[in-house]
């Protein structure tokens, strides 16, 4: 339930704080003392669009917080989930909204997503504003109530499962369909494309080797010279002062005295082993000249081959010949797949109809269930309104099947009333006036409020349309569901407030420079002079006084 609301800076609000018990509390206030501000608070905080032009003038952000007490409820697993504090007896709801219209939500001081505070809000309070009225001829909201007075949450998960199967199923059809039919169009370009590229006898690899000898071939006559110049170095042909010729000089010598060196005899032995690696390097050298020769023929060739390599990759948009060698796998995959594309539809046919059967069982199961709770709250609907006033109301839910499945389920619901004898039923909308819709939605709500656990409810100015004893027996309705649940109510009728186990007046202080709102909770003393002035207006009499006693007195 609702236990405190506090506001600040928001609208002509300054700031407030309202402690909220269990029963049935109500609300009053002259029309533009700021009831309906503290509404529009209450939205905000449940997650409603965010306005600086809410901010109260002067102020730099408004804040509105909640905090409920939810012991009763199994909100564990959505604190988990979210890695939130929780103890398991409060949640503290807060929004910030800055003088950019940024808004900021958090729950128990962690910061969460909109979407988050209207997962957790839709769990702990609903409010029933004017407009929602209109939910009554909403076939969605019809929907979503006889699903809550049937209990049928596994029907309907089972539904969900099995349409969410077939919407699968089905859109992988359509894609098979439309690949197949685009193949078939394309099939002799892509029989052409895979030609290409087999015709290429492309090789892993080659194009590295391919790239590498093209460097080689057009730089041949430098590389040739270069290493013929180092061969050269190394050359004893004629050259005394070669490194070769030099290092069997430098042998000898010490060769000369390694009887009485030993020093010499291992220089002697190192530099040899020197010697003979030079040899070798220069006869590598003269070998390597041998073999380097310019070949135009074969650097056009080289050049050729890469040209045809670079512009299939360029054609195709990839890198390298190891993802042409991938495109010639998949373009015969696709090929070999449009061969086979009539056989893999049919299959796919099939198991598309087949869960579409499945589909239609879990929505007929989901019907029945709904059709059994409509003839419940029909029922029961027609105790409660003649009660409230309409004793010759009939009442009743029609079910017509649409013609393709849809999320949540295959039923068009519409609600048929009439408030008279011997007239036909009609769409709601259609025939019952707004004093009727009230009373009927108030009925609606005191039944649905007894299978769902949800702590608090607020309505706002419900009584729209009725008065006098039609009023008091609403009262009436919502003190019986404050037994199961925390009941709030914005109202302008005095039999109503009478009746609530708190009262809360609204209502504005001005000055020269600022309007502000508030809202105070009242003694029985204050109770009867608001109750008194809203049964005579401005000017309170005394026998206005005696009259809001004597409902008082009644509500006792």
């Amino acid at each position: 339930m609702l236990k405190n609301l506090h506001i600040s800076n928001y609208a002509l609000i300054e700031k407030l704080d309202i402690n909220f018990p269990e029963g049935f509390s109500v609300i009053t206030g002259e029309t533009g003392a700021g009831k309906s501000i503290i509404l529009g608070a209450l939205g905000l905080l449940l997650g409603g669009r965010a306005d600086a032009k809410a901010i109260k003038t002067g102020a730099s952000k408004c804040c509105v917080e909640g905090t409920f007490d939810v012991k009763k409820l199994d909100l564990s697993a959505f604190f988990e989930e979210n890695d939130i504090d929780f103890d398991g007896e409060e949640c503290i709801i807060r929004r910030e909204v800055n003088a950019a219209g940024k808004s900021r939500a958090f729950v128990n001081d962690s910061p969460v997503s909109l979407a988050k505070v209207k997962e957790v809000c839709q769990a702990v309070i609903d409010i029933h504003s004017q407009h929602q009225n209109l939910l009554m001829g909403n076939e969605m909201f019809l929907t979503d109530t006889l699903d809550t007075i049937a209990g049928n949450k596994n029907i309907f998960e089972q539904y969900q499962q099995a349409y969410k199967l077939w919407i699968a199923a089905r859109k992988e059809l359509e894609e098979l369909k439309a690949q197949a039919e685009k193949d078939r169009t394309d099939n002799d370009y892509l029989q052409f494309q895979l030609q290409q590229l087999v015709d290429a006898n492309l090789q892993e690899g080659e194009q590295e080797d391919l790239e590498q000898e093209s460097e080689t071939l057009g730089h041949a006559e430098e590389i040739k010279e270069a290493l013929f110049q180092a061969a050269n170095a190394l050359s004893e042909n004629d050259n005394e002062q070669s490194p070769v010729s030099r290092l069997k000089q430098g042998i000898q010598t010490l060769e000369g005295i390694a009887r009485v060196s030993n020093t010499a005899s291992l220089l002697a032995e190192r530099l040899e082993s020197i010697r003979i690696e030079l040899e070798d390097i220069s006869s590598e050298l003269e070998r390597a000249v041998d073999r380097i020769e310019f070949d135009p023929e074969r650097l056009a060739f080289v050049d050729d081959r890469l040209g045809l390599i670079y512009d299939l990759e360029k054609r195709h948009h990839v890198e390298n010949i190891s993802q042409l060698l991938y495109l010639i796998k998949e373009l015969r995959q696709r090929l070999d797949l449009t061969e086979q594309i009539d056989e893999i539809i049919a299959k796919k046919e099939a198991e598309t109809e087949n869960l579409f059967k499945s589909l239609i069982i879990c929505a007929k199961r989901l019907t029945e269930s709904r059709q059994k709770a409509a003839d419940h709250t029909s029922s029961v609907l027609s105790e409660s309104i003649a009660f409230l006033g309409m004793p010759n109301a009939k009442l009743h839910f029609e079910f017509k099947q649409r013609l393709h499945p849809e999320t949540s389920g295959c039923d068009n619901i519409t609600f048929f009333f009439s408030a008279n004898k011997n007239v036909p039923e009609q769409d709601v909308t259609q025939i019952a006036s707004g004093g009727e819709i009230a009373r009927l939605m108030l009925a609606l709500k005191a039944l649905t409020s007894t299978k769902r656990n949800l702590p608090t409810i607020i309505f706002d100015e419900i009584d729209t349309g009725v008065s006098g004893t039609m009023a008091e027996k609403m009262a009436n309705v919502m003190q019986k569901m404050a037994q199961n649940c925390q009941v709030i109510c914005i109202t302008h009728l005095p039999q109503i407030a009478a009746l609530g186990d708190s009262h809360y007046r609204v209502y504005k202080s001005e000055n020269e420079n600022n309007t502000t709102s508030h809202i105070d909770q009242l003694n029985n003393d204050e109770r009867i002079k608001e109750i008194a002035k809203m049964l005579s207006g401005a000017e309170i009499t005394q026998a206005a006084i005696d009259n809001a006693r004597s409902l008082l007195h009644l509500a006792l």
